[in-house]
């Protein structure tokens, strides 16, 4: 009984230094793979990054890390246009499967999935802030942007007729989709009206529907699905074979 007691002993001991051992390496590896990710992406800042599942260094011996986290402020993407950029205030990713060198130079996750927002100050770049020309004697232009509920976005539209501003804003409701992985289109489900007057819709659609693109995600990660909400554009994002690094 004794020398069980010993060997019960000696086993919960083993057991507790592996799990140490285990944790001081995934905490290694974390910090490494943030200050791939940053020199990779060009980051201003280190991400977040948290690789999940028990025991880190079994993973580690298969070349394979089940799932990691990533989360990211302030990304800087492109749009498509010269070297302007448009920020995403919080871009967070899992990452299944992911495959990497034994210095974590290089890692691809073989999926990706997560989430990202555009606050609307950042998307009313995109549309017509200045007054534009839409009949003779009327100009708008969009002042605003905000949540429409149930996923619109709330486009708020100012006009002058005939050399006189209108008193309030003309608000319309517009839908919010993705084309093509990469952009964001913002379409008025109805037309606004402008001190009454008749004008074309073609017109009319030159301000208050527009599209922004978002390109240069980490890893090459594509847009999915978008829906608007009080804190900006939500965006579901997406991808397979997403290089982390190298």
């Amino acid at each position: 009984m004794r020398a069980l007691r010993i060997l019960l002993v000696v086993v919960v001991i083993l057991g507790g230094l592996f799990v140490i051992v285990d944790r001081v390496a995934v905490n290694f590896a974390e910090g490494e793979a943030a200050d791939r990710l940053k020199a990779t992406e060009n980051l201003t800042s280190t991400p977040d990054v948290s690789i999940k599942g028990f025991p880190f260094l079994t993973q580690v011996a298969g070349g394979t890390l089940d799932d990691i986290e990533v989360g990211i402020q302030d990304y800087e993407a492109t749009t498509g246009d010269g070297g302007q950029k448009i920020r995403i205030a919080d871009l967070h990713a899992d990452m299944k499967g992911v495959e990497f060198s034994g210095n974590f130079s290089s890692a691809t996750a073989a999926t990706a999935t997560g989430t990202a927002t555009v606050a609307y100050d950042e998307l009313l770049k995109t549309a017509r802030s200045e007054p534009q020309r839409v009949a003779p004697g009327v100009t708008a232009n969009v002042v605003g942007l905000s949540d429409g509920g149930n996923g619109k976005i709330k486009v708020e539209v100012e006009a002058t007729v005939l050399g006189t501003k209108l008193p309030e804003p003309v608000f319309v409701l517009s839908s919010v989709t993705v084309v093509d992985g990469h952009t964001v289109r913002v379409k008025a489900d109805a037309l606004p009206k402008f001190g009454g007057m008749t004008i074309a819709e073609s017109r009319v659609r030159q301000i208050t529907d527009f599209e922004q693109k978002i390109e240069g995600l980490p890893g090459g990660i594509r847009l999915d699905k978008v829906e608007a909400s009080k804190a900006g554009v939500g965006i579901t994002v997406e991808g397979s074979d997403v290089r982390l690094a190298g």
